[in-house]
């Protein structure tokens, strides 16, 4: 296993977008650890001089330097995984998540978020997080805790795709806003392209399920992952592991329609670790399995599915 870092910086970020023809600006065989960067926010959303909050020098430069080619994130990556080919399965140890300043933003802006048509003003809040204690502070006074995660992480989509935004969460991952993936979790993406091309970005310090007002308290942050890879495999969908619990997931413009996918997989799922039928699983996710609405506000809808993982052993 070998150690790597990678900053976020003009050369390491690309700005909206998810391409499978996005060249890696890592490569690492699987097994490795990267300890990695990332950085959020376009110029419009930054605090002002007098708010005394520090920006990342490197996100200015990154603001002057690199195109933004798609509204959506800045992502640092790709890293590309040695031997991942289309149909395996990257598997992600979420090892360690920490905020990098002290500060974060939330924005509402009209005809967005799960209440779109009754906000009609942009309102830009900057939120000063005391990292020692692990806490947001909010104006009137209330405390959120921290709990930081990153909620865009995805391999590129297939070929076929092209560019898209990273706005929408797809079978590729990308901006799936998943507030459980946090330090000591793990996420399973399915491989699309040679070498899976892994990128991250949109940190936030807390979210809620939801995110109805379209963001959480976007930050930046760093964490290290450790990368491995599966070969062949039947994954549709992301998967994730908490200690406790199985994690299925899924997307689509249609709630219920994701709602129906990720629950079929975790039907699947049950299926495969425990040899279940489906009767047998539908009804055990029936008693058992929460379904959860991971975000309404992106485009395509996310819910995922948890179930404690003595079901499944």
């Amino acid at each position: 296993m070998t150690d790597h870092v990678l900053k976020s910086r003009v050369g390491t970020v690309h700005w909206g977008y998810f391409d499978a023809e996005e060249k890696p600006v890592l490569s690492i065989k699987s097994g490795d650890r990267v300890t990695m960067e990332t950085i959020s926010g376009a110029p419009d959303v930054m605090p002002p001089a007098s708010s005394g909050f520090k920006i990342p020098p490197e996100l200015l430069e990154v603001h002057a330097q690199v195109p933004r080619k798609l509204p959506g994130h800045i992502l640092t990556g790709p890293i590309a995984i040695d031997g991942a080919m289309p149909g395996d399965v990257l598997q992600v140890d979420i090892e360690a998540i920490e905020c990098r300043q002290d500060w974060g933003y939330n924005a509402i802006r009209p005809l967005a978020g799960a209440l779109p048509l009754e906000f009609d003003r942009v309102r830009i809040v900057h939120i000063p997080m005391d990292r020692a204690r692990g806490v947001g502070k909010l104006s009137w006074g209330a405390e959120v805790p921290l709990r930081p995660f990153f909620g865009v992480m995805g391999v590129a989509p297939p070929p076929a795709w092209g560019m898209i935004t990273s706005l929408a969460p797809r079978q590729h991952g990308g901006n799936i806003d998943n507030k459980e993936l946090v330090a000591g979790t793990t996420l399973f993406l399915p491989v699309h392209v040679p070498g899976a091309n892994f990128s991250a970005g949109d940190g936030h310090g807390a979210q809620g399920d939801g995110e109805v007002c379209v963001t959480a308290i976007e930050t930046a942050l760093k964490g290290t992952f450790k990368f491995t890879l599966h070969k062949g495999g039947t994954l549709d969908w992301p998967r994730a592991e908490t200690p406790t619990h199985a994690i299925t997931m899924a997307f689509d413009p249609d709630l219920d329609s994701a709602a129906r996918a990720a629950l079929r997989d975790m039907i699947k799922l049950l299926g495969e670790k425990k040899g279940l039928s489906r009767e047998d699983a539908y009804m055990l996710c029936s008693l058992a399995a929460d379904l959860r609405v991971t975000q309404l506000v992106n485009g395509h809808n996310g819910v995922h599915v948890m179930l404690e993982k003595r079901y499944l052993e």
